[in-house]
């Protein structure tokens, strides 16, 4: 368990808002990651307002960074055939 992460919450993060175990700022992080990754242009001023509701500008930044990191790092991997030990499934 890391930051209050469970294997529980792990292993549902694919369900992050039909779960109650996820708090509304997990859930927003979780969204953010999701729309970065697959429709990064729906990202508007609406939903950042709500990002700043429950983040600060330094918390987005690194949020996005990390995400950003997260999404290329997987695409070296891809590229490279290189395994990856923790299968990711898609909705």
């Amino acid at each position: 368990m890391q930051q209050g992460l469970t294997e529980e919450m792990y292993a549902h993060v694919d369900e992050y808002e039909n779960r109650e175990d996820y708090s509304d700022q997990e859930r927003l992080a979780i969204q953010f990651a999701e729309r970065f990754a697959l429709e990064h242009r729906t990202l508007d001023s609406t939903f950042f307002a709500e990002m700043r509701r429950h983040f600060s500008d330094v918390e987005i930044l690194e949020l996005a960074t990390t995400i950003a990191f997260c999404l290329g790092i997987g695409r070296v991997y891809t590229v490279l055939d290189i395994a990856n030990e923790c299968p990711v499934t898609m909705k």
